[in-house]
């Protein structure tokens, strides 16, 4: 098969999918099928999957497949979806492949992922996580299984707080007055780390506020970044990027421990599992602070009248490819990462496990109550397959990049709206 490098953000994620021929069942045989052995590919994003998991997964493949091995290929979140739509449509494509749950429908769709129906009981059933079961099906088939959940949760230095008289908010707009004040009290850090192109912690504002992202009516999608409630949620975004935050107004969230550890960040709104990057060990590759643990606190978001906030439903799907040339091979290594114990792993890391009945491997220590708190108001993106050509074309993060910069926030919200209606309708 021909591979494609047509841009998603140029076609959109369907069409290049299909111009290439991608959709259908794998080819090739396995140790299942015809007694072959492979190198089993599996690409996983970011360092989100914690190292012992990942030995656990080659270590688990390689005993009960002798003479296959399995191969852990480290992907970017950054630039993901042009790079899965190009190599999942070729014959090199990968075998199992990780896939952010808000990008899942553009690939289901596209029938770039190999139908799991059939195996839906036995990697977990309905004790999945039903939202991402959700994300990971198209028209009734079953094509990616969860893989691990997570909302995000405020992680703060509580000397920083003690000293400005500060106590831990119990509303939205408390939670903004304090950091624009944690801000003026220490010139050089951010009260609320807010990284311009930061789009993900720009959501709960707009959420609390009544508004949405994009509403759907019948077979159109609408963008809602300029109605009126979505402006006044993206106003105290502004206001918080302006007054409270000192980080890179073009900047991302990429890596947010470095600066924490750095003495940079009053307060930090990110995955549940950043914990785990900000007391890895000083000499790890992607070093941390582990001698402030005892300094470090968190806390779910307060929504705009109390309680957690709506924050948006982090997390992954984890799929196998239409084109793998070993299917029952990459099978094999999905269902050992839904099982219990590699799950287990991920949920003693801070990653909300793909099993509901896994729920109390999360612990019982304040990350944990926090999390359990969060996720219960959390909110995923739009359900339209096209979100993932949104989320690639870049036009998310450049519009809050502006509003960072002190943008019109309406004007900029009537542009967005175009943008993502003739993406999302197109």
């Amino acid at each position: 098969m021909r591979k494609t490098t047509l841009a998603v953000t140029a076609l959109g994620v369907t069409a290049a999918l299909a111009l290439a021929g991608c959709a259908g069942s794998g080819s090739g045989s396995d140790d299942a099928s015809g007694g072959d052995t492979a190198d089993i590919r599996v690409w996983l994003n970011g360092t989100d999957t914690p190292d012992e998991a990942r030995e656990y997964l080659k270590t688990t493949f390689e005993s009960e497949h002798p003479g296959s091995t399995l191969t852990i290929e480290e992907q970017s979140w950054t630039g993901l979806v042009d790079k899965l739509t190009t190599n999942l449509s070729g014959s090199d494509s990968p075998d199992v492949v990780e896939v952010g749950n808000t990008q899942a429908a553009a690939f289901t769709s596209a029938g770039a992922f190999l139908d799991l129906s059939d195996q839906y009981d036995a990697l977990g059933g309905d004790d999945l996580l039903p939202g991402f079961v959700e994300a990971g099906s198209y028209d009734g088939t079953f094509y990616a299984a969860p893989y691990y959940s997570g909302a995000r949760l405020v992680f703060y230095k509580k000397d920083l707080l003690a000293n400005a008289g500060l106590s831990v908010p119990t509303t939205l707009d408390q939670y903004v007055s304090n950091g624009i004040a944690l801000a003026e009290a220490n010139p050089g850090v951010s009260g609320i780390y807010f990284p311009g192109q930061d789009w993900y912690n720009a959501l709960p504002y707009i959420w609390e506020a009544g508004g949405e992202i994009a509403v759907q009516d019948g077979d159109t999608w609408t963008s809602s970044f300029s109605s009126p409630e979505s402006i006044t949620g993206l106003e105290q975004v502004q206001e918080v990027m302006t007054k409270a935050s000192v980080a890179a107004k073009d900047g991302n969230e990429t890596d947010p421990q470095v600066p924490y550890c750095e003495g940079a960040i009053a307060n930090l709104s990110a995955p549940s599992w950043v914990k785990f990057s900000i007391l890895a060990p000083a000499d790890a590759d992607a070093p941390g602070c582990p001698d402030q643990e005892g300094n470090l606190g968190v806390y779910a978001l307060p929504g705009a009248d109390g309680g957690a906030a709506h924050v948006f439903a982090g997390g992954s799907n984890i799929a196998v490819s239409a084109n793998s040339a070993h299917p029952e091979l990459a099978k094999d290594a999905l269902a050992i990462m839904l099982s219990d114990e590699y799950q287990t792993i991920l949920g003693e890391n801070g990653l909300v496990p793909a099993k509901l009945s896994l729920a109390g491997t999360l612990g019982t220590d304040e990350v944990a109550t926090a999390i359990a708190e969060a996720a219960a108001n959390a909110k995923l993106t739009p359900a339209s397959p096209k979100w993932a050509d949104v989320e690639a074309s870049g036009a998310l993060q450049d519009f809050f990049v502006s509003i960072a910069q002190g943008g019109d926030v309406t004007e900029l919200a009537k542009a967005l709206d175009e943008k993502i209606d003739g993406i999302l309708n197109g």
